[in-house]
């Protein structure tokens, strides 16, 4: 249920959204992008500024955090019978987005603590669609499969990679079209616009239940032939 193609796609465009909001409305930081705010980060260190440099330092030690939450939450509820720990990671990104969407743009930078937090939970929960790995809050993994998928698409005509190619390259159309619609909103809703990014989430969270439920049903119908 975790890896069908609905989810991963909303999962995306909530990731897009995500990094666009803490871009352009709460002071040109990544939510994602982890890489940029190192370079940054470092940049800052190497000038003195210490100030600017810990803006940057705080969402990639909160990205830090979310990974290992995540795996905790992994760990303690992986196997319960009555809810998916995934779908307790999503639930978790819910709330706490909501909560962001209260915050002035005085903290902005526990907003984008807590964005990177978010974003760092649904990348180490949410790894694979349909059995290939992906990301559903960055691209450049998803652009070297594709890219690779393509090359070998091309030497052995093979559709499955040509599918997977075209999968990889959907999700990055979907990650820009999510962080087109960020940077669209954010001038119409200021730090609510975060919680479209939450709507998404809610999609995702019910998807999940109706494949586990159409998938329970599978069961039960097999078991009685």
């Amino acid at each position: 249920m975790s890896e069908a193609v609905s989810t991963g796609i909303i999962l995306t465009l909530s990731g897009g959204l995500q990094d666009a909001y803490t871009y352009f409305y709460r002071g040109k930081v990544f939510a994602n992008a982890q890489t940029g705010n190192i370079i940054i980060f470092a940049h800052n260190i190497m000038n003195g500024s210490w100030r600017t440099a810990f803006r940057y330092l705080m969402p990639i030690l909160a990205f830090v955090a979310g990974i290992y939450v995540s795996e905790v939450i992994r760990g303690k509820y992986r196997d319960s019978e009555r809810i998916h720990w995934r779908q307790i990671v999503v639930v978790a990104e819910m709330v706490l987005l909501l909560l962001v969407g209260f915050l002035p743009n005085s903290m902005d930078l526990a907003a984008n603590a807590v964005v990177s937090f978010v974003c760092a939970m649904q990348v180490e929960a949410f790894r694979k669609m349909k059995g290939s790995a992906f990301a559903s809050t960055m691209c450049i993994g998803n652009l070297r499969s594709a890219t690779e998928m393509l090359y070998r698409y091309r030497q052995t005509r093979d559709k499955e990679n040509l599918e997977k190619c075209l999968r990889y390259y959907g999700v990055i159309l979907f990650f820009a079209v999510g962080a087109g619609a960020g940077s669209f909103l954010v001038p119409l809703f200021a730090e609510k616009t975060i919680w479209f990014s939450c709507i998404l989430l809610v999609f995702a969270f019910g998807i999940m239940f109706v494949k586990e439920n159409h998938e329970t049903v599978e069961a039960d119908e097999t078991d009685r032939r």
